[in-house]
């Protein structure tokens, strides 16, 4: 029996909406008979978002920072400048078979799948494949040891190498992060549509062609379930994960949590 992936496809909202809405499907996940959920969205203002075990005083050393809002994820790794892109939201159940080979694993199965549509659109995508460490920085993982790690390496995750990254040539186009909990695993990330702003330099989808959002986010979730047989179904937000959203965020809106490292 095929396995089924709940497909959400947002329109653009604020930083802590976003997080709010990825942190509430992971708290869903956990439930008995709850399936995988893919959800692609975008942002509604420019937003730096840091990763969770940043020092909020990096922030300082951004030119031009103070024009963006800023939010703190629940995942590790650099900040991202959120503006012209599209973000995804992987959730996926602790006992799903796309976690049979490992939590890691699936940042190649989403990648790839990212890759392919890429190509086939004439954008000269790959993964970079180079000797690096894979980010997975998740809040229920040692944090005196990842915090080390992230204050080690740029402020920006796309000014970052790592071995799964999805580059053009030798730049930065995607990029993605987890959080794993006892439930399952959130794996959120960034593909570039265009590189508008200084402050990230990256590659862009834009440079070799242009594609609508929400038709870029079902090619690539056709691909996805396709690849790793799943059965694909659109889906709505259900009133009680809305409820959840809600809840999370006031904590992502408040100046401690954002300010917190």
């Amino acid at each position: 029996m095929t396995v089924p992936l709940r497909l959400l496809i947002d329109p653009p909202l604020d930083g802590p909406a976003n997080m709010a809405r990825d942190e509430a499907l992971l708290d869903a996940v956990g439930a008995p008979r709850c399936p995988a959920t893919l959800r692609f969205y975008r942002w509604s203002e420019p937003t730096i978002s840091l990763g969770y075990f940043q020092p909020y005083a990096d922030l300082e050393s951004v030119r031009g920072q103070g024009r963006f809002d800023v939010v703190r994820r629940t995942t590790g790794g650099g900040a991202i400048l959120h503006d012209r892109e599209l973000t995804y939201a992987l959730v996926v159940p602790q006992a799903h078979p796309l976690l049979d080979h490992g939590p890691t694993n699936v940042y190649c199965l989403m990648h790839d799948a990212i890759v392919g549509v890429l190509q086939d659109l004439g954008v000269a995508a790959r993964r970079r494949r180079c000797e690096s460490k894979v980010e997975h920085h998740g809040r229920d993982r040692d944090t005196t040891h990842n915090r080390s790690a992230d204050e080690a390496e740029p402020f920006f995750c796309f000014a970052r190498a790592h071995a799964l990254d999805i580059v053009v040539g030798g730049s930065k186009l995607a990029g993605s992060a987890q959080r794993r909990t006892s439930g399952g695993v959130l794996q959120h990330g960034s593909i570039i549509l265009e590189a508008l702003h200084d402050q990230q330099p990256s590659a862009a989808v834009g440079d070799a062609c242009r594609v609508d959002a929400d038709e870029l986010a079902r090619r690539i979730a056709g691909r996805f379930a396709d690849d790793n047989d799943l059965a694909l179904r659109s889906s709505q937000w259900q009133p009680a994960e809305l409820d959840r959203a809600n809840h999370h965020v006031t904590r992502y809106n408040s100046p401690p949590w954002t300010r917190r490292r």
